[in-house]
């Protein structure tokens, strides 16, 4: 007999808490679901700037070519392919311009943000990485960033 009494209790208990957690979901409010950002679409807002240098227009029509297919157009992320440069993350304290030509160069494994490695870019020279990086940086302290 002690044995159907448990069991008994074990399915009350189960049902008891089945109908109160139904129940807590019902009154609470209804979750609003957010759909994840296209793949493709920009992940950061970007303000331009009212002109660039010559170098950093030098510097666009470089990172256009070759590094807008991942890093977006303005340097504002592409979702799903790669990062925005127009980020805190990127900031000269923190990757300095000799870190843009190392990557450019070399390539550099993932570490802050989930896109895979980037491979190197060797159709890139020296000259036009710092070209790339007048622009950036520019576009950068137009966001803020310095």
């Amino acid at each position: 007999m002690n044995k159907f009494t448990l069991a008994g209790a074990a399915v009350l208990a189960v049902a008891l808490g089945a109908y109160v957690v139904t129940r807590s979901s019902e009154q609470s409010a209804p979750v609003q679901e957010t759909a994840a950002p296209a793949e493709g679409t920009p992940m950061v807002a970007v303000t331009l700037p009212e002109t660039l240098s010559p170098e950093a227009a030098m510097g666009k029509r470089a990172f256009d070519a070759v590094c807008a297919a991942c890093h977006g157009e303005n340097a504002a992320g592409n979702m799903g392919f790669g990062p925005p440069l127009i980020h805190k993350v990127y900031e000269p304290s923190h990757h300095g311009d000799m870190a843009f030509q190392v990557a450019a160069a070399n390539g550099v494994r993932a570490h802050h943000w989930r896109f895979g490695d980037m491979p190197p870019q060797p159709e890139v020279t020296q000259a036009d990485v710092r070209l790339i990086i007048a622009y950036v940086r520019e576009m950068q302290r137009a966001n803020g960033i310095n």
